[in-house]
């Protein structure tokens, strides 16, 4: 071939990759749709319109309208939910937004409000199914800046953990005037009281008075909360409790503006030997939203998504400042002159609990896991604990996932006052329906299994289910467990005879007939002879069906155990010395409750400590 021919060949050759480049860059149909297979949001073309998803949120169906153009998501908007006010409040915001801004499906879920968070993507799913697109186009990686700004921070007062001790302690350091910073790691400030029903031990407060009692005595306080905690319990700090229990109630009431439920009045539980429980108006939502609005209107510097990381130290080993990241990564350096450590229990961490814990269903808040034991028993800091290995267990939990609970305490309450018993797997009575939950505890731990079931008639069921709602089990998770009859946890037998509902749980029908009848003849004679009830929970015989058997399973949230603090809620080493600088509030506090707490009275601690914590920072700064 002569040189020309080759140079000719050449210049063909060079002209036909032009040619293919410039294909490649306007893009050829074969191109577009490997595009559209890669996730490309500019190459899916939806039916333009508004549609609308629903998906099962922690309290019920999640709506949500989703507004498609041709070739994106313009708008999601959460229409209708039931979730819990202030802890879901940062997904239905933030996840409808990140969707649309990233043109993805593929968004974190929300801390805090995970169960929310994969509610609104299903419902979003469903959506651009209904818009005629394949939801896997929509998985595209969302990627995050992580900021690596760096800001020093100065303050009077650092309080960890905007639970009920730390939006206490915040409250009562600002109302004295000190400069106060509040770091939370979660998207809302309320914590465990949030999602709590809402009980509050109020002894020798106005409100108490006002109730009715007026011949309740610190004495009388600390003699029944030695007995429920197995006389475990550390006396100084209950001392210190139940004197100022009352005073911080109407603290609460008339400073921070939480109001009870004094039409409803003070609850009658075994536990106490004087009625000294109230609950909040709205339940636990009704005092986080009240909380909140006061921290809104106070000078405390509030940092939301921001976890502390480590506490700063001085060559003597004491506290003078804390290290916090907030969610975007920025990083605080934090100045100060104390810090009030109220990060809540260690519930969800499984490396701090105990094996008697580790085998209880959990029900508490996700963010439960011991930040505060951890930064404070770290070394150089090594603070000390005690109690670790007791947490709050209840009877009357119902397994909605593996190791996860939910509450019907709510529903035993009113199923007590009418109908309803306890029976073991045998199908027999074995307990005192309205003993201390302490007590049918111990006799559930000893049944086979360690469970046992309520036992209720049409007509108390009835009552029941609208009841256990305040603890997130919905109309659509009764009508799903009733549905398995049992053939997977939770185990919501039904049948319409008495027998048929021993066989379908694997009881002997004449055993459970027999418990029935027998129960049935206390009521009749307004005397239980074999465990004692109360004529005035026996007012109704069991009735008509049909008839269910509810799990009842140990279930905890709270954590007895925690950091060794002295009177003045300074933090000890494991040498018994205070670490200067560093004081403790709340669930974080180990011992007050011995080995197990009575109802109300978790709250009522964490806000009388988080309160008094304040008051002594206060003594020590002037």
């Amino acid at each position: 071939m002569s040189e020309n021919s080759v140079k000719k060949l050449f210049s063909i050759f060079l002209m036909l990759v032009m040619v293919l480049q410039l294909a490649g860059c306007s893009g050829t149909t074969k191109e577009k749709a490997n595009e559209k297979a890669s996730g490309n949001a500019q190459a899916i073309t939806y039916k333009a319109g508004t549609y609308t998803g629903t998906a099962e949120g922690k309290n019920g169906d999640v709506q949500v309208e989703v507004t498609f153009s041709e070739h994106s998501i313009d708008n999601v908007k959460v229409v209708n939910f039931n979730e819990t006010k202030g802890v879901s409040d940062a997904s239905v915001k933030q996840i409808p937004a990140a969707i649309v801004t990233n043109q993805s499906l593929k968004i974190d879920a929300v801390s805090g409000a995970s169960i929310t968070s994969k509610a609104i993507l299903e419902a979003v799913t469903d959506c651009v199914k209904q818009a005629g697109v394949d939801p896997l186009l929509l998985n595209k990686e969302v990627k995050k800046e992580v900021s690596t700004e760096v800001e020093d921070l100065t303050a009077d007062l650092v309080v960890i953990g905007g639970g009920a001790a730390g939006m206490a302690a915040s409250l009562r350091a600002d109302e004295l005037g000190i400069k106060t910073i509040l770091l939370e790691k979660m998207t809302y400030i309320g914590g465990a009281i949030s999602i709590s029903g809402g009980n509050q031990v109020v002894g020798l407060s106005k409100l108490q008075k006002e109730a009715g009692v007026t011949d309740d005595s610190a004495e009388s306080i600390e003699k029944d909360f030695l007995v429920n905690g197995g006389n475990k319990n550390v006396k100084e700090l209950l001392g210190l409790f139940a004197e100022n229990v009352g005073a911080t109630t109407d603290w609460l009431n008339q400073y921070v503006g939480i109001q009870y439920d004094m039409a409803g009045g003070l609850h009658k539980l075994a536990e106490y030997s004087h009625n000294r429980e109230l609950a909040y108006d709205g339940g636990g939502q009704g005092f986080a939203k009240q909380a909140r609005q006061k921290v809104e209107e106070s000078g405390i510097d509030l940092h939301m998504e921001t976890r502390a990381e480590k506490l700063i130290t001085d060559d003597k080993g004491a506290v003078t400042g804390v290290v916090a990241k907030d969610s975007t990564g920025k990083t605080y350096n934090i100045k100060t002159k104390a810090v009030i450590m109220a990060t809540g229990g260690y519930g969800n961490n499984k490396d701090l609990l105990s094996d008697d814990l580790k085998a209880a269903l959990y029900y508490g808040p996700t963010s439960s896991t011991g930040d505060g034991i951890v930064m404070a028993t770290s070394k150089g800091i090594d603070a000390a604990t005690r109690l670790m290995e007791y947490g709050k267990r209840y009877p009357n939990g119902v397994e909605v996932s593996e190791g996860i609970a939910k509450s019907t305490i709510a529903g035993n309450i009113v199923a007590f006052k009418k109908s309803a018993i306890l029976v073991n797997t045998a199908g027999k009575r074995v307990v005192n329906e309205k003993s201390s939950n302490r007590n049918i505890l111990e006799v559930e731990l000893d049944q086979q299994k360690k469970m046992l079931y309520l036992l209720m008639d049409q007509a108390t069921f009835e009552v029941f289910k609208p009841a256990v709602a305040e603890a997130g089990i919905s109309a659509g998770d009764m009508e799903s467990w009733l549905k398995n009859n049992g053939s997977t946890t939770p185990y919501f037998f039904h049948a319409d005879t008495v027998e048929a509902l021993a066989t379908v749980a694997g009881m002997d029908p004449a055993t459970l007939k027999n418990t029935v009848n027998s129960y049935n003849g206390f009521v009749k004679a307004g005397k239980d002879t074999e465990f004692g009830r109360s004529a005035e929970f026996m007012t109704e015989a069991i009735g008509a069906g049909p008839y269910y058997l509810v799990e009842q399973k140990p279930r905890f949230a709270t954590t007895m155990g925690g950091l060794v603090v002295n009177k003045q809620f300074q933090v000890l080493d494991t040498s018994s010395k205070v670490i200067s600088g560093l004081y403790a509030a709340g669930e974080v506090v180990g011992g007050v409750m011995g080995d197990d707490s009575p109802s109300g009275a978790n709250n009522a601690w964490a806000l009388t400590s988080g309160k008094l914590s304040a008051d002594e920072v206060a003594t020590k700064l002037k």
